[in-house]
This record gives C-alpha cells, sequence and structure tokens, in this order.
C-alpha cells in the first residue's frame, strides 16, 4: 500500500527552510529572490525579517606606489562587513483550481562596506603632504629627485607652472612631460589624503524589488504550472574611496540617486502532493537602469589643471543580473521533508561603470577605460535540507550550503570568495493558519584577495565568518 505525504501534514516542516537562506557572499546577492511563497497551495501570506552580522578582515598592502602592483603584506584592516537587515513579503491565492496570484517583495542586491581604524583604505590625519608624495612619487621627489624637488609644494608649483605652459599654447619637452606625468597623480593623491583626512572607504548599495504573478495550471490532475509576472526594481548606491591603497583614486566620492525600472519573471513548476513532491525552476530577466549620478574626483581636477573638472553630474546605466532558481522537495515519509536550492547568477556580465571615474582611467587605460565594480566568475548557490515534524504543530529543519562565490581576485569593497555554510530552524504553529518560524546560519567564508580595478592586490582576506538570523510569521489556508 502506497504511503501519501499530504501536504498540510508536512507544511509545519516546510517554511523553516527560507527563513536564513542566503547572504550577499557572492557579488551583490542578498535576498537570493526566493519565490517559494507562491508555490504554496492554498491561500498564503508571509513577513520575513532577516539580521546578517559578518567579520571580514585581512591585512592591506604595504605597497604604497600607484605604478606597482606588487603586494607586500601590511597592516590589520579590522572588520569591513557592516551588519545589514532586509524584509522580504508574500501573498498568494488561488482565484480557482487554474489560476493563481501573488505579488512577492524583497531585497535582491545590495552591499555594506566600511573601513575604519589605520589602515591603507583610511585617509591618514594630519599634515602628510611631504611624506606622502615622497612616498608614492617613484623617486621624482625627496633628496635624490632629478628635479631638485623635496616638498608637496615644490611638487605643486611645479605641476602648475607646466599646466599653465600647456593652457597658453605652448609645448614641454620630453623631460618636462615626463615630470608633469610622474608629479600630477602624486601631488592630487597627497592632496586628496590631507583634503579626506581620517575618512575611510564606504560602500553601500541597496534594492528592493516588487514583483507580480499570475500561475496557471494544466494537466489531468492539474500537476504542471506556468506563471510569471512583470517586476518593478528599485536601485541606489553610495561610494567613497580613501586611503592610499587606492592611488590616483583616493578620495573618489559618488552618489547615485534611486531608480525604479522593470524587467519580468517567468517560471514552470511540477507538483506530485502523494508523494509532497514539488519543483520549480524560476527565470528573472536583467534590468536596465539609467541612473543620475554624482561625482567627485580630485584627481580629475588635478590632471586638469581645473578644480572645477574634479566634480560632475550625469547619468550612466547599470544592468542588475538575470537569474536562474530551482526549487525541489519530496518527502520521505509521512513527516520528513528533503529540500534543495539550486541559485545561478552571470555575476561575470555585471559592472558598475561610474563616467567620470571610467573617463579618467582612459588616459592610462585604453579606450574603454576602468569599471569601478566588476566580477570574473558567475555565482553558483546550492543548499541541501532536511525537515522534520517532531509533534503537530512543532517542526524543526536543518540545512547545509556552498556558494561559488564571484572570483578570487574580488573587488576590495566586499573581499570574500562564496561561502560554506549550516543552519537550523524551526516551526510553531500557533493557531491551524499561523505559524511562527525562527532560525539561524552560519557561515565560513572563503579566503580573497582585494583587487582594485587597476589589477593591483590591496588586500588580503582570510579566516572569515558570519551568522543570518531570521524570524517569519505566516499564515495558510489550505481547503
Amino acid at each position: 500500500m502506497r504511503t501519501t505525504f499530504h501536504l498540510k501534514t508536512l507544511a509545519v516542516a516546510i517554511a523553516t527552510l527560507s527563513v536564513a537562506s542566503v547572504t550577499n557572499a557572492a557579488g551583490l546577492d542578498r535576498s537570493g529572490q526566493d519565490v517559494t511563497a507562491f508555490l504554496q497551495d492554498g491561500t498564503y501570506a508571509e513577513a520575513v525579517y532577516t539580521y546578517i552580522s559578518a567579520d571580514v578582515s585581512g591585512r592591506d598592502s604595504a605597497n604604497d606606489l600607484p605604478t606597482s602592483n606588487t603586494y607586500v603584506e601590511g597592516g590589520k584592516t579590522g572588520d569591513i562587513a557592516e551588519s545589514y537587515d532586509f524584509f522580504r513579503y508574500g501573498v498568494k491565492t488561488d482565484i480557482n483550481d487554474t489560476f493563481s496570484i501573488g505579488v512577492l517583495y524583497d531585497e535582491p542586491f545590495g552591499a555594506a562596506a566600511e573601513y575604519k581604524g589605520d589602515s591603507r583604505f583610511v585617509s591618514q590625519t594630519g599634515d602628510n603632504r611631504d611624506a606622502t608624495i615622497t612616498a608614492i612619487s617613484g623617486g621624482a621627489i625627496g633628496p635624490q629627485s632629478p628635479l631638485g624637488i623635496t616638498s608637496f609644494a615644490q611638487a605643486q608649483g611645479t605641476v602648475n607652472a607646466l599646466q599653465n605652459v600647456i593652457r597658453q599654447g605652448g609645448t614641454l619637452t620630453p623631460a618636462q612631460q615626463a615630470a608633469l606625468t610622474s608629479l600630477a597623480p602624486a601631488v592630487g593623491i597627497a592632496q586628496a589624503e590631507f583634503d579626506t583626512a581620517g575618512e575611510g572607504t564606504k560602500a553601500e548599495v541597496r534594492s528592493e524589488n516588487l514583483t507580480g504573478i499570475l500561475g496557471m495550471k494544466f494537466g489531468a490532475n492539474k500537476q504542471f504550472q506556468v506563471y510569471g509576472g512583470p517586476v518593478a526594481q528599485r536601485i541606489r548606491a553610495d561610494v567613497q574611496l580613501r586611503g592610499l591603497a587606492y592611488g590616483p583614486a583616493t578620495g573618489y566620492t559618488s552618489t547615485s540617486n534611486p531608480d525604479m525600472d522593470y524587467g519580468y519573471i517567468a517560471g514552470v513548476s511540477f507538483s506530485k502532493p502523494e508523494i509532497a513532491l514539488k519543483a520549480a525552476l524560476t527565470y528573472r530577466s536583467e534590468i536596465d537602469h539609467d541612473i543620475k549620478i554624482a561625482e567627485t574626483y580630485p584627481i580629475a581636477g588635478v590632471l586638469a589643471g581645473d578644480p572645477a573638472a574634479a566634480n560632475r553630474t550625469s547619468e550612466y546605466e547599470v544592468t542588475t543580473p538575470k537569474s536562474v532558481n530551482f526549487d525541489f522537495q519530496t518527502g520521505i515519509n509521512p513527516t520528513t521533508l528533503a529540500t534543495a536550492k539550486v541559485r545561478w547568477v552571470p555575476w561575470s556580465d555585471f559592472s558598475i561603470t561610474p563616467p567620470l571615474y571610467n573617463e579618467v582611467s582612459k588616459r592610462n587605460y585604453g579606450p574603454d577605460g576602468l569599471n569601478l565594480v566588476d566580477y570574473d566568475d558567475d555565482q553558483w548557490q546550492v543548499e541541501l535540507g532536511l525537515s522534520k515534524r517532531l509533534a503537530p504543530a512543532l517542526g524543526v529543519s536543518g540545512t547545509v550550503g556552498w556558494d561559488s562565490g564571484a572570483g578570487n581576485p574580488t573587488t576590495s569593497l566586499g573581499p570574500v570568495e562564496g561561502y560554506y555554510s549550516v543552519g537550523l530552524g524551526a516551526k510553531y504553529n500557533v493557531t491551524e493558519n499561523w505559524a511562527v518560524s525562527a532560525g539561524g546560519k552560519y557561515l565560513w567564508f572563503g579566503d580573497a584577495k582585494g583587487r582594485l580595478p587597476t589589477g593591483k592586490i590591496v588586500g588580503d582576506f582570510q579566516d572569515n565568518d558570519g551568522y543570518i538570523l531570521g524570524l517569519k510569521l505566516s499564515y495558510q489556508d489550505i481547503k
């Protein structure tokens, strides 16, 4: 006689697994864009709160020469990962035995990093311009200088004089051009360090998704479903780069205004209630954003010989990546459920390229210039779980997970290469329809080198970890 695993019997052990499912270990991934709320039977609603705390620390590079990419172990960076939290909401109902509708809200992409303390990712305090320019000029300044320059003031005066020759239509000799090429970036770095004394590098990205879904079931037993709908996405970002680690980019600041744009979701699912089996494949499209950005880039003013050139307000395009999620569950026995989640995001196609930053980089890095943020690899994420009903109103769950990361070396604004994780959760049915779930997860982050867009390695981050806590309130009515 075949055992039947009724979904309502197992429901107490299902939802616990998505309470604290992911973190932004690869690229800017944050929520995992979970759609399982829409895949629940009957009328279903949930509100989920997630809190993430990570410890990401390492050592900077003692090599302050912008022209050298060699990593030399330096001092400790301290913990750069900012704790953050976010909410996820979902509601779904069946119109009839064929059509279902739902609305999902989540915060899919984000970042929160800040360097503090006394590392090379923090601008020095006090007036260190003479020492700074001597250290980073590559011999153009100091006691052995072929130009006889021994101070910041002399270097700045030389740069101004040579730029004035150009502005008046004159031509520099090869020696003068070489001097300008060497001195101007050094002057810009030293002055930017002085102007931003004590400030640390920061990066914050926030996003919001609102997804509408219409599903249609078909097949002899309505076991198949296709679903899809529009996605509205809002995104904003703030970045400031500080410290000698960033070389000529120190002092760079950008603020990207919030932008709303649209994409879509599409998927297909299959269910077999007699063994509590559900499988779903979900695709989310790329979304193009045209964002207004205000940039301040001190080196741009120095190189142009015009302080006004250091500030610009313009527009640029950011395309948030597409993704594919696969969700699977099946009953093992009438009180035990096995689950699997797989997620793919092509972060290798993603970049952030602010116009002023990119324009300045074209002087030394070719006609395409540099991106402020990009990644080498795509992200793969896998999570396996078991849920067990211990009592009519109580279930527990456990998970193990792996995230590939998006390449190593990676951006110094998020120096982590994926993670391994273990998690535990529990769900208690307060009434027949209402339930409270709580979960936690511990993560071991992969070691990573922090790299600038120029290719220079500026940090080494090892032996880091973090944890996630989640709380969910859910309602379900299966008729």
